[in-house]
């Protein structure tokens, strides 16, 4: 339900969700034969019973105002505590692993001992959601439980938990190599777990988009292959990123997005100026460059690195704000196809390799983005 009342909309802008009473019907004698039917009769309190986690199961009676809380959740909410309503949750719906990660992610909550044991004795069924769910999102707000465990405060916190309790590997198989991963350098102390983990941590703290932390996330799962085979890491970490994405499902122009950023995130830091830096601008366009930036700087906060590299990424990053509205696009030339077409062009690839051309030589200089110039160089190009 979408109010009308602004203040209302306002306070749910992905709407109002309204489920009406359920409760389950057996249809077997296994654990899992049951399904779930409405039923109208049911009182609040029963209906809870089949909440997730004891901080789902709170309600409020709109006629009273009464808070109605039977599984304590107010306190656990309080006490920053992550406990399940009943032992069966995760074994009802294991997306409920996830989104218990997405709690600790979002409120900072901390699972109590039962509901570790249960993740861990439940980790192998996350395995079984299906990705929409997961990664590109059924809801309202169109994003799944990943994207909010990694748009949350802490999400550095959350993926250490999946780790630890085994979801991590049922939940990204291509995660099974990088766990434990010495990546071997005074550089890089961390495992590439790790590493990974805490890129996501920095973009988090830098309040980067979701598409620069699902590639903090994916970055370098390339590298124990690459370093096995000695080749780019690269090409193989934007490979398994296309992967990852589309078995959860996410919408394709983020995929390939995050793609191109995997792929160009390796880049260096020397000779950092004016040109480098509408060098970078022609290469990735003025999002993904924004993006690379806010990337590199979260990758290089988790390594060794010197003052040196740090200064230069923030310089870059300066750069690349008061270098965009220098030419660095076909767009920003003063002349275009049809141009070249009067002054004597046939439309055809020839035509288009021009106007890279004269695009490469005004971002070397942009003082010769002018009309009757390119004209007179496009035309040394005709014969």
């Amino acid at each position: 339900m979408y109010p009308r009342d602004p203040a209302v909309r306002a306070a749910a802008p992905a709407g109002i969700e309204l489920a009406p009473p359920r409760r389950e019907q057996s249809t077997g004698p296994g654990r899992h034969d049951f399904e779930i039917v409405a039923d109208a009769s049911l009182s609040i309190e029963d209906d809870m019973r089949r909440r997730d986690f004891t901080v789902n199961a709170i309600a409020r009676r709109l006629t009273t105002g009464e808070i109605v809380d039977p599984f304590d959740g107010v306190a656990d909410l309080r006490a920053g505590v992550l406990r399940t309503v009943t032992s069966r949750s995760f074994q009802e719906d294991p997306l409920r692993l996830v989104r218990g990660l997405r709690f600790v992610s979002q409120l900072g909550l901390e699972p109590e001992d039962g509901t570790l044991r249960q993740m861990r004795e439940e980790a192998a069924a996350v395995a079984l959601v299906s990705g929409e769910r997961i990664g590109g999102g059924l809801g309202a707000d169109g994003m799944g439980e990943l994207s909010k465990l990694l748009l949350g405060a802490w999400p550095e916190r959350a993926l250490l938990l999946a780790r630890d309790t085994g979801v991590l590997v049922e939940l990204f198989p291509e995660y099974a190599p990088a766990v434990g991963y010495d990546l071997g350098t005074e550089r890089q102390p961390l495992t590439l777990e790790e590493h990974l983990f805490a890129v996501v941590q920095n973009a988090a703290d830098a309040g980067a988009n979701l598409a620069v932390r699902l590639g903090a996330l994916l970055h370098d799962l390339g590298k124990p292959e690459a370093q096995r085979s000695r080749i780019d890491h690269t090409e193989l970490g934007a490979a398994i990123a296309r992967s990852t994405l589309g078995r959860l499902r996410y919408p394709t122009r983020l995929q390939s997005y995050v793609t191109r950023l995997v792929r160009a995130h390796a880049f260096g830091l020397d000779d950092v100026d004016e040109l480098f830096a509408r060098r970078f601008l022609h290469a990735h366009g003025a999002d993904l460059a924004r993006d690379l930036v806010v990337h590199k700087r979260a990758d290089l906060g988790s390594k060794n690195v010197g003052p040196d590299e740090l200064v230069a990424v923030d310089r870059l990053g300066a750069l690349v704000e008061s270098e965009s509205d220098k030419p660095y696009r076909l767009a920003d030339l003063a002349i275009d196809g049809g141009d070249l077409i009067a002054a004597g062009f046939e439309p055809g690839p020839k035509l288009g390799r021009v106007l890279d051309l004269l695009l490469v030589e005004v971002v070397e200089r942009p003082e010769g983005n002018i009309r009757e110039l390119l004209l007179e160089r496009a035309a040394q190009e005709l014969t």
